[in-house]
């Protein structure tokens, strides 16, 4: 995984509640084997109409949020089905962090495990970004070392995240580079294990 910290970008409103993962990425995209080559599917059925021909009116197709690294969208994202090909999409299509009110619980698992940052905010700062960001396209940078969401105006907002997953994000780490840090104690233990059957 790459390493998060600071992430500055024009935010993508998606002014949505209850998101579920057949929405972000749907069931028919899920043959590939690999994590990566999700992202161009990445709310499908949301972005194109069934000729394939873009649906104008949907906010990802707006030029203006093209690069766009932060998704901000509303309560209970991520809720239905526990794929984790849903963040591997949304990752792939070029976001790093998702801000929401609340996530489920499995999804939020999920991206964290995958590098992708998910911020919950209370309920009115969320309505206050997808506001700024429905009217104008509106920059802000995610701190994940201060834990902080600042706006291009100076608006400031903090989040909480468990320093479990801090330190994951920080260093880039997956749960297997996670337990490499301690190879040491690892093959100590082999070691002592070994002689005791020796004995």
């Amino acid at each position: 995984m790459e390493p998060i910290n600071k992430v500055e970008s024009v935010i993508t409103p998606l002014n949505r509640v209850n998101v579920d993962t057949d929405q972000i990425i749907s069931k028919e995209f899920l043959k590939r084997i690999e994590r990566t080559g999700f992202g161009k599917y990445l709310f499908y059925h949301w972005r194109f109409n069934a000729d394939g021909t873009k649906i104008e009116d949907f906010v990802m197709n707006d030029s203006r949020f093209d690069n766009s690294k932060i998704l901000v969208a509303h309560e209970n994202f991520g809720c239905g089905s526990s794929r984790e090909h849903a963040p591997w999409s949304i990752l792939d299509y070029g976001f790093n962090v998702v801000i929401a009110p609340s996530y489920a619980d499995i999804f939020y698992s999920n991206c964290m495990k995958n590098g992708l940052l998910p911020i919950a905010l209370e309920v009115s700062e969320v309505e206050e970004l997808l506001a700024k960001g429905q009217k104008d396209p509106y920059s802000i940078q995610v701190n994940l070392e201060e834990q902080t969401v600042t706006g291009q105006d100076g608006k400031s907002y903090s989040f909480e995240i468990d320093p479990y997953y801090k330190k994951m994000l920080l260093n880039g780490w997956d749960e297997i580079e996670l337990t490499f840090q301690h190879e040491d104690h690892i093959a100590a233990y082999e070691e002592k294990q070994k002689q005791q059957q020796l004995a």
